[in-house]
């Protein structure tokens, strides 16, 4: 049997920078990648630029005047952001002299000025890092000394961070600020003046499709965040695969959503996807279920991308606004709940469409939309990829057996630095995410738990999942988030950290009133034996739980 191509695998690289490189786990620890199973896929060259193919050739194929962004009051071009991006281009090589192959971190809301920087860095070979708005200075040091990165790019307004990450990573020794269009007048922000003095034309680096062109952080829902390394070619990959064929992405679309571009559910799903086919964007710094619905309303939005959390808090509004507009919803992040689903569609006739992504895969690979949805199962392989569920041997299990899933296809895991974690996350060629899933004789796959979300409590093995979705069912309920906590008798007992729509109604009685709701619902083994009331639950920027913190709280008392 013959290996199938990879493209740009064993094509000379551009880089003259090998750090990223040399850091990789041997190929003998990737996953297995395929390019051949669609056609799009297969036809890709040897030697690509991600930045090239997104914007210049949409400017080739006469796309120049088509709306691609949309931020505040100002529409941005296909040639716009063009020439922005080379503006950006000469100034990193001819004023930073940056060379193919080193890392530049950004750092910056959702704004054009981020998404230039973004093309800006890969036209010119280098590798960029993207970090969310909210990190402070310890996590971004962490970030600069990893990828040992001596140049940020970052937006004028979150500078405070950037610069007190220097004082704990040398390393970081230049710092060039810009305003959210590049055409700022604050006195601060040198990019946008050497910006200004450039002029646009900048011919993209001939990288090789198999070049380093972005290193991905994890989000931290399961501690330290970890490096994940993707190519030219895998940029194209995701934007060839979920929105052709489970989207039905068209030019005409207009896209918006929560995600922080620095995640790679938001730059898919705000950047790759729609302007693969010339389609728009609309940018928001600041996110809100109110601002997300009227900016819908206010700019006749056909999609909107967010965390199941969003779906939720937005049911509750939708009636006061008109989203007629709206044909897709897109839900990523974390497992999309039943009675999420169900509420969303009750208050606005749309079926959310559940997508099972990782940073390591870089995007969305389980999914269905339209009639394949089958409410409560996440979806089947997409196309382009292929899954499967592993039992505690390594081997694939039966249909309907709970196992481990494991996934494979264009885009694949390769840690930086880190070959404990890849040996961890990839075995024996597939791509082991940390899901628990059951897949069903027609390929469809129902979440049940992450690995660290399963509850073994005096022999019953509880997903703290399936817990969660009953209780928000509850009227009461807002959140909530369930976890194992320790206990002596039954090694762990299951705890449920509630948020109530009502804080009023804390207390003994409502504690009493969901265990019963619970176990009417479910087995009454699964109940939540403690019940503890919160007014928030923490949550990683792009809106994950972090369950594991709750964990600690419970191990430290």
């Amino acid at each position: 049997m013959s290996t199938p191509r990879l493209p740009g695998a064993g094509a000379p690289s551009a880089h003259v920078d090998h750090f990223a490189r040399d850091r990789l786990p041997p190929q003998d620890l990737w996953p297995v990648m395929d390019f051949s199973t669609l056609p799009a896929l297969a036809a890709y060259p040897d030697r690509l630029n991600a930045a090239d193919v997104f914007v210049d050739e949409r400017v080739r194929q006469g796309d120049g005047d088509r709306p691609c962004l949309f931020f505040n009051e100002e529409v941005w071009s296909y040639r716009r952001l063009q020439e922005t991006i080379d503006r950006l281009a000469k100034v990193l090589v001819g004023h930073y002299g940056i060379r193919p192959g080193q890392r530049v971190l950004l750092r910056a809301p959702n704004n054009p000025m981020m998404v230039a920087a973004h093309f800006a860095v890969l036209k010119v070979g280098a590798i960029y890092i993207a970090t969310m708005p909210l990190l402070r200075a310890r996590e971004l040091a962490f970030i600069v000394e990893a990828c040992e990165i001596d140049l940020a790019l970052s937006d004028i307004k979150l500078a405070e961070e950037i610069v007190a990450a220097q004082a704990r990573a040398p390393g970081l020794t230049r710092i060039g600020l810009f305003t959210a269009t590049g055409a700022g007048d604050h006195p601060d922000a040198n990019l946008d003046r050497l910006m200004a003095a450039e002029t646009p034309g900048f011919q993209a680096v001939d990288t090789s499709a198999d070049d380093i062109a972005l290193i991905a952080f994890t989000s931290g829902t399961t501690g330290q965040p970890k490096g994940t390394v993707h190519f030219h070619r895998d940029m194209l990959a995701i934007a060839d695969c979920f929105p052709p064929h489970i989207f039905g992405i068209r030019r005409d679309d207009v896209m918006v959503g929560s995600p922080p571009l620095a995640f790679t559910f938001g730059l898919g799903a705000l950047v790759l996807f729609p302007m693969r086919v010339g389609a728009a964007s609309v940018l928001l710094e600041k996110f809100s279920p109110e601002i997300l619905l009227e900016t819908v309303q206010r700019q006749r939005c056909t999609a909107i991308y967010t965390a199941p959390t969003g779906y939720r808090q937005m049911a509750d509004l939708a009636g006061r606004f008109d989203l007629s507009s709206l044909t897709h919803c897109v839900s990523a992040g974390e497992h999309l709940p039943k009675p999420t689903f169900e509420l969303w569609a009750d208050r606005t006739g749309l079926k959310i469409i559940d997508g099972l992504g990782s940073t390591e895969m870089l995007h969305i690979f389980v999914s269905s939309s339209g009639d394949g949805i089958r409410v409560g199962a996440t979806g089947r392989a997409i196309p382009g990829y292929q899954a499967c569920i592993l039992g505690p041997d390594g081997q694939p299990v039966p249909d309907g057996d709970i196992g481990r899933l494991a996934v494979r296809g264009p885009t694949g895991c390769r840690y930086l630095n880190n070959l404990e974690r890849q040996q961890a996350y990839v075995q024996q060629g597939w791509n082991i995410t940390g899901d628990v899933y059951v897949r069903d004789s027609d390929g469809y796959f129902w979440y049940q738990a992450r690995n660290d979300d399963m509850i073994i409590s005096a022999g019953y093995n509880i997903a703290g999942p399936e817990v969660e979705s009953v209780l928000l069912d509850h009227p009461l309920v807002k959140e909530c988030a369930v976890i194992g906590a320790p206990d002596a008798d039954r090694g762990q007992v299951v705890k449920a950290f509630v948020v109530l729509r009502d804080p009023a109604a804390e207390g003994p009685e409502t504690v009493a009133l969901l265990q019963d709701w619970v176990k009417r619902e479910i087995a009454p083994f699964k109940y939540p034996r403690r019940i503890e009331f919160r007014s928030t639950l923490p949550r990683t920027e792009t809106g994950k739980l972090q369950r594991f913190r709750l964990r600690e709280e419970e191990r430290s008392t």
